[in-house]
């Protein structure tokens, strides 16, 4: 996949203004998942990239020793792409799934397994095995609510803005 493709789907489904919006968010979620990967990984994962992408992916480099969670891990992002927790739940999303359409041989389904448990939500298709339709971002209730969503009559949709009080 090439770079602009990459970051024309990353716009189209987190809601992003503009292509710099989507450079931004890429770069901020490729650099978290990059803390938690081994660097092994994350080599194999960024030579199926554009180069510049796979830059932002061995920028970092593995820092598991920081207690990150799911809170954590969004919240990183929120603050790398300067957004709410809302838009980089929606950002985390849209950037892993436009991994999974770039990448081959179950690479993604290896990510998924050396990061810790309570954010691989985001980062894993609600349909299993990485067998949704290109394009389609996995997408959970429980994470939309982690990332301060809320559910029920009146409730956010994502990328709907800011979340309204129950």
């Amino acid at each position: 996949m090439q770079q602009e493709e990459f970051l024309g789907r990353v716009q189209d489904q987190a809601g992003l203004a503009g292509r710099e919006d989507a450079v931004r968010a890429c770069r901020a979620t490729l650099e978290t998942l990059g803390e938690w990967m081994p660097a092994s990984l994350a080599d194999n994962l960024a030579a199926q990239l554009p180069p510049a992408l796979g830059e932002d992916l061995r920028r970092t480099g593995a820092d598991t020793d920081d207690e990150l969670g799911n809170a954590g891990f969004i919240g990183r992002i929120a603050d790398r792409a300067g957004v709410g927790q809302e838009q980089a739940a929606l950002i985390a999303h849209a950037v892993t799934d436009a991994l999974a359409a770039a990448t081959e041989g179950g690479l993604m389904a290896r990510v998924t397994e050396t990061l810790p448990a309570d954010f691989r939500e985001y980062v894993m298709p609600q349909r299993g095995a990485w067998g949704q339709e290109p394009g389609q971002v996995g997408y959970s209730e429980a994470g939309h609510r982690a990332a301060g969503g809320t559910t029920g009559s009146g409730a956010a949709r994502p990328g709907a803005g800011s979340p309204r009080p129950a």
